[in-house]
C-alpha cells in the first residue's frame, strides 16, 4: 500500500480548525444579532455580513485542505479520494454564490447540499474491502462515519423545516466531516509506522 506524506496529516488538521475558527470569528464580527444555534455558517458568508471575508476566507481554505488532503491519500480507493475533492471544489463554489443577505437561495442550497452529500460519502467510498488496510479505511469505521454524517445532515433538515436549531446541527455535521479526512490520514500513518520492520 503506498505510503501518505506527511504533509497530508497539515493539511486535513489545519480543516476542521480553520473552519470552526472562521465561523468564531465571523460570528463575534457579526455581533449580538447572530445566534450560531438558530442561524447557519452561510449567514455569517452572505453579501453584507460583516464577518464575509472571514467566513469566505475560511471556507477557501477549507477547500484547499480537502483537496491537498485527497492528492496525499493515496492508500484510499480512487472513488474517495475524489468525493473529497470534489467536496473541496464544493466549498469554493458556496464562496462564489453566497447566500443573499435575506431569504434563501436555491443555489447556494444546491452547491451546499452536493457538498455536504460528497463530504458524508467519500468515507465509504474511500474504504477498502480487506483486513489489511489502515483501519479508518476499513469498511466498518468507514460506514459508521457516512451513517453519522447522513444522520447529523438528516437532523440539519429536520431543524431547518422546523425552524429549530439548524446552526447547532449544521456545526456537527460540518465539524464531523473535516475532521474524518484527519482520522484517516493519521490512521494511514500509524499503519506504515508498523509495516516497518
Amino acid at each position: 500500500m503506498r505510503p501518505v506524506p506527511r504533509w497530508a496529516l497539515l493539511s486535513s488538521g489545519c480543516a476542521p480548525l480553520l473552519l470552526a475558527g472562521g465561523w468564531v470569528l465571523a460570528a463575534r464580527l457579526e455581533g449580538p444579532g447572530y445566534d450560531p444555534a438558530t442561524q447557519t455558517i452561510s449567514v455569517l458568508g452572505a453579501y453584507g455580513a460583516e464577518g464575509f471575508w472571514v467566513m469566505s476566507g475560511a471556507l477557501l481554505a477549507l477547500g484547499v485542505c480537502h483537496l491537498l488532503t485527497a492528492w496525499g491519500l493515496r492508500p484510499a480507493a480512487p472513488a474517495g479520494r475524489w468525493a473529497l475533492a470534489a467536496g473541496g471544489v464544493a466549498a469554493f463554489l458556496v464562496v462564489l454564490v453566497p447566500a443573499p443577505s435575506s431569504g434563501g437561495s436555491l443555489r447556494h442550497g444546491s452547491i451546499a447540499a452536493a457538498g455536504f452529500a460528497l463530504l458524508a460519502l467519500w468515507p465509504v467510498l474511500a474504504a477498502h474491502r480487506h483486513r489489511a488496510a489502515p483501519w479508518a479505511l476499513r469498511l466498518v469505521p468507514a460506514a459508521a462515519a457516512t451513517a453519522l454524517m447522513a444522520l447529523g445532515a438528516l437532523w440539519f433538515l429536520v431543524e431547518t423545516h422546523r425552524e429549530g436549531a439548524p446552526g447547532a446541527a449544521e456545526r456537527l455535521v460540518t465539524c464531523m466531516q473535516s475532521v474524518w479526512p484527519f482520522v484517516v490520514v493519521a490512521s494511514c500513518l500509524r499503519f506504515s509506522a508498523e509495516d516497518r520492520p
